[in-house]
């Protein structure tokens, strides 16, 4: 699978402030990278030396095969957190503006354009200035500038800010497109939830130091505990053998905590027989992201 970014052990620091003090991680092509952790990170720092917007003290990055040379550069569209529209022209003109600067031909922006406004439900606002938009709207026109050009490489800051549900999955989609044509996607998110459904790989952030990578399963399952989720109708008796507390949170849902000694097939063969219930699903219960970011911070 080919690296489109290869960033190995960098640092940075601004005078006695470290805000990267080791970071290394790869995006493949064909997937959605997280690039996570909590504010003051190292995020932003850490995709502005991949954009060559600072050059890192120690270390080496690779983007697109290389050093980040100009032909290299108009293969990326970055998002980021600061947005970088211009609030006085208007939505369709900044567009074809933005795509030019990507080496597009005015027409062909012009027409990619159209078909991303219409997309994202913001065809009638194609004469409508920038700063007389809602937040929302700016929002996804800062998207389509970012993905105009098709890049290979997308960097995109909190993507899903200021977005509601039925928006959220507009952008998702775009995003899954790209990711579906062999692209490499680098996502920064404060919504986990999303990142969960969304990224293929994660790497968690902290201090400057890259503190949790791999495939968000793989993640999920590192922080599995030893509680089983029970859903199912009827009742539940207690004690069960090997059970050393139950919680049932709805009227079909029980978390079992079992003793580390103890398999979870023997509880799930210990409840058929002694109770009078029907198992629709029993699994190892799965942290989420959102705990796991708080667990790994913490420590």
């Amino acid at each position: 699978m080919k690296n489109f970014v290869s960033i190995k052990h960098i640092r940075k620091t601004f005078g006695e402030k470290v805000a990267v003090a080791d970071v290394s991680f790869e995006v493949v092509a064909g997937e959605v990278f997280g690039l996570l952790g909590p504010n003051g990170a190292g995020k932003t720092t850490t995709i502005r030396m991949v954009l060559d917007l600072f050059k890192p003290d120690s270390g080496s990055i690779a983007v697109l095969g290389g050093k980040l040379t100009t032909t290299r550069r108009d293969r990326i569209g970055y998002m980021p957190e600061e947005r970088g529209l211009y609030p006085y022209m208007k939505v369709l003109d900044c567009l074809v503006y933005m795509g030019s600067l990507k080496g597009m031909a005015r027409k062909v922006a012009k027409q990619r354009a159209i078909g991303y406004l219409e997309r994202l439900e913001l065809a009638d606002q194609h004469q409508t200035k920038i700063e007389e938009l809602s937040r929302g709207m700016t929002q996804k026109v800062q998207v389509i500038a970012a993905v105009l050009h098709q890049p290979d490489l997308l960097i995109i800051d909190e993507p899903f800010a200021n977005l509601d549900p039925v928006n959220t999955q507009l952008v998702r989609d775009i995003i899954l497109e790209l990711r579906d044509q062999d692209k490499a996607i680098i996502m920064t998110s404060h919504q986990l939830a999303l990142v969960e459904t969304l990224c293929d790989r994660i790497a968690l952030i902290d201090k400057g130091i890259v503190v949790l990578e791999g495939t968000v399963a793989e993640v999920r399952r590192r922080f599995a505990t030893n509680v089983i989720h029970l859903h199912g109708t009827g009742e539940l008796s207690e004690p069960l053998a090997g059970v050393t507390h139950i919680e049932q949170r709805t009227v079909s849902d029980w978390y079992l905590t079992v003793s580390p000694q103890v398999s979870p097939q023997a509880v799930l063969s210990t409840i058929m027989e002694q109770n009078d219930l029907i198992i629709n699903r029993f699994a190892i219960s799965m942290p989420t992201l959102d705990e796991i970011f708080v667990q790994v911070v913490r420590q």
